[in-house]
C-alpha cells in the first residue's frame, strides 16, 4: 500500500482518470478554472501531486520536470488528469491574465485524514491496517518490500504553506511544498514508527513481496520554496521534542468510529 495505494491505483487507473474528468466536465464545474475566470476570482491555487512526475527521471525532481515524460504506470490516470490543471493554469494566465497557479505537496499526514483501506495515501492506510492487525491479534502485512522512499509533510505545515501561497505566491509555474531531500524515509521506517506508537511488536510486521512497491522514490527538491521561505521550519516526523506521527496515531485510535474510513 504505497502513496495513494499502489494496489488501488494499479487496479483503478481508469476510475481515477474518469472521476477527475467527470469533475472537470460536471454541470457545476465544467472546467474547474473557467468559473473562476467568469466570476473574476482574483486568485486560485490548485493542488497537484508528486505522483504526476515522470517515472524515468533524474533526482531530485523539480517543478520544471512535470511534463518531461510518462508517469509511473500505477499513477497514469491520476497523473495525466492532474497535469492538465497546470496546462489550464497557463492557458488562462496567457489568454486572460488570470492569477492561477498550483502547489505540489509531497505525502501528507495528520489528523482528520482519509483512512480508507482502498484509496487512502500511504501513512493513513498503514495506520488503519495496523490498527486492525493489533485489534485482531494478527500479523501486520505491508505490501511490497518496505524499501521505497517518501517525503512526508505534516498537515499543519502544509496548511501554513497553503496560506502563504494564496497570499504571496504569484507565479503561474507550480511550486513544490516539501521537506528537505535528506528527510526522505522508507516505508519500513514508517511502518515501524506506527507500530511503536500503537505498542505493536515489530517482529509481527511482514512484507508481501509478491505485491508491487509502486514507484521506488519521488525525491522532490524544495529549492524553489527555500528561495521564498528560507527560514521555514518543518515539523520533523521522527526527531525533536514533539512527534506528530504518534499524535496522529493516537488521534486515529481514539476517533476510530468517526474517522474517515
Amino acid at each position: 500500500m504505497l502513496d495513494a495505494s499502489a494496489g488501488f491505483t494499479l487496479k483503478q487507473i481508469t476510475k481515477l482518470y474518469r472521476d477527475r474528468m467527470l469533475f472537470w466536465h460536471s454541470d457545476k464545474f465544467h472546467y474547474p478554472l473557467h468559473p473562476d475566470h467568469e466570476l473574476k476570482i482574483e486568485k486560485c491555487v490548485s493542488c497537484l501531486s508528486t505522483c504526476i512526475f515522470p517515472d524515468k527521471t533524474t533526482y531530485p525532481i523539480d517543478e520544471t520536470m512535470i511534463h518531461n515524460g510518462p508517469p509511473h504506470p500505477s499513477n497514469e490516470g491520476y497523473a495525466y488528469a492532474k497535469r492538465m490543471i497546470d496546462v489550464q493554469n497557463r492557458a488562462y494566465h496567457e489568454e486572460y491574465g488570470c492569477n492561477f497557479t498550483s502547489v505540489v505537496p509531497t505525502n501528507i499526514f495528520g489528523k482528520w485524514d482519509n483512512f480508507n483501506l482502498e484509496d487512502s495515501h500511504v501513512m493513513p492506510g498503514l495506520m488503519h491496517k495496523l490498527y486492525l492487525a493489533n485489534k485482531n491479534n494478527t500479523d501486520f502485512v505491508v505490501w511490497g518490500t518496505g524499501k521505497p522512499l517518501r517525503q512526508f509533510i505534516f498537515a499543519l505545515d502544509l496548511a501554513r504553506l497553503m496560506i502563504w501561497a494564496v497570499r504571496d505566491y504569484n507565479e503561474v509555474d507550480p511550486i513544490i511544498l516539501s521537506v528537505d531531500e535528506n528527510d526522505e524515509i522508507s516505508i519500513k521506517e514508517v511502518a515501524d514508527m506506527i507500530a511503536e506508537a500503537m505498542g505493536y511488536p515489530l517482529d509481527r510486521i511482514k512484507y508481501d513481496t509478491s505485491k508491487s512497491d509502486g514507484q521506488f522514490k519521488k525525491t522532490a527538491s524544495n529549492k524553489k520554496l527555500r528561495t521564498y521561505l528560507p527560514e521555514f521550519q518543518f515539523t520533523p516526523i521522527k526527531d525533536g521534542t514533539w512527534f506528530p506521527l504518534p499524535e496522529t496515531v493516537e488521534w486515529f485510535m481514539a476517533n476510530y468510529e468517526v474517522a474517515r474510513k
